[in-house]
């Protein structure tokens, strides 16, 4: 049997959604020139909408709301990235049914939530009825968790590149009542707030991590001036 392989940390950082993508664009690419499966955890600097890769409507306030918008490498809905917590993996799944990917790349996202006393459950909706919003949390899906009650926590979504994935999604915490109803017209989820702060957070998610997604340890190794220089070029050109 081959030895586990060894999976990359990227600490975590806060920066503008244009370069919160760039990297998640780099990160699977690595994975497809042969690099390590990767981790990472990430804020955003500033509110900014996240915009499904085949999302082509969307209101015309969003423009003028004072929000960065951003074109994701994945699919689904749109995600307002305020009062979250976003992740992103990259690796080359066993599996080949999506759902039980899915699953499979959520489970430590269940185990730390359920260590907190939050346990979450995969959504039922059909992914027709969600593409008809143009919220992602408007409704949830096999690929998303939800709470006891149906309030939806966490949002995921995929790439494929032949056999790699790019999965990243958004966990809520203390999302804005009055930005969100300005977008979406509606109230967020209400959420029972987590026993944690930001960085207990971070480290509880990592520990979960290692323990149901990657095998073993994590290895923290943060982002290099080469890198950064390669992450630039993915940069867009222009807001959508």
């Amino acid at each position: 049997m081959s030895p586990p392989l060894l999976w990359r940390w990227i600490p975590p950082l806060t920066a503008p959604g244009r370069i919160q993508m760039a990297i998640d664009r780099w990160m699977l690419q690595q994975l497809l020139r042969g690099g390590p499966p990767m981790l990472r955890l990430y804020r955003w600097s500033a509110p900014a909408l996240s915009l499904g890769r085949h999302q082509q409507r969307w209101p015309d306030h969003w423009r003028t709301a004072g929000v960065e918008l951003v074109r994701r490498p994945s699919g689904g809905r749109a995600v307002l990235h305020h009062g979250e917590l976003t992740y992103a993996l990259v690796m080359q799944p066993q599996l080949r049914s999506r759902e039980a990917v899915y699953r499979h790349c959520c489970l430590w996202l269940q185990h730390a939530l359920a260590s907190a006393g939050q346990p979450l459950q995969f959504g039922q909706a059909a992914a027709s009825t969600a593409a008809q919003r143009s919220s992602c949390f408007a409704t949830a899906t096999a690929a998303d968790l939800v709470a006891g009650d149906g309030s939806k926590r966490i949002g995921s979504a995929q790439l494929w590149q032949g056999a790699a994935l790019l999965q990243h999604g958004s966990l809520l915490l203390d999302p804005p009542i009055e930005l969100w109803r300005r977008l979406f017209g509606v109230d967020p989820p209400r959420l029972a707030p987590l026993p944690w702060d930001a960085q207990q957070l971070e480290l509880e998610l990592r520990r979960a991590a290692e323990r149901h997604l990657c095998g073993g340890a994590l290895i923290e190794q943060p982002l290099s001036p080469e890198e950064w220089s390669a992450i630039r070029a993915l940069e867009p050109g222009a807001a959508v």
